[in-house]
């Protein structure tokens, strides 16, 4: 078949997007306990009971787990939130 054919946009990949993305770090403590590091993940960054397990566990043995990425206007609430629990948190 001949004949002019329209070819759509390119689609944006993420490396095309000048979005600025960060990662919110939780760091292990000897203060809180497993229940509560896991009860606060689920409140304030909506990660599902497992999600959260896994994340307590991998703070506990490796010292610190990449707990949520996105952009520092999604991020920078939810560290104040989890600070303000008592939890040690950072952006990066």
């Amino acid at each position: 078949m001949t004949g002019s054919r329209i070819n759509p946009e390119p689609k944006q990949t993420n490396v095309d997007k000048k979005v600025d993305k960060r990662v919110l770090l939780l760091y292990n403590d000897d203060v809180n306990t497993f229940d509560f590091v896991i009860k606060s993940l689920v409140e304030v960054c909506s990660h599902n009971n497992e999600q959260a397990e896994q994340c307590a566990y991998i703070t506990h043995y490796k010292g610190k787990c990449d707990i949520k990425t996105g952009s520092m206007e999604l991020l920078k609430p939810m560290k104040n939130i989890l600070i303000d629990r008592g939890l040690s948190v950072t952006i990066e």
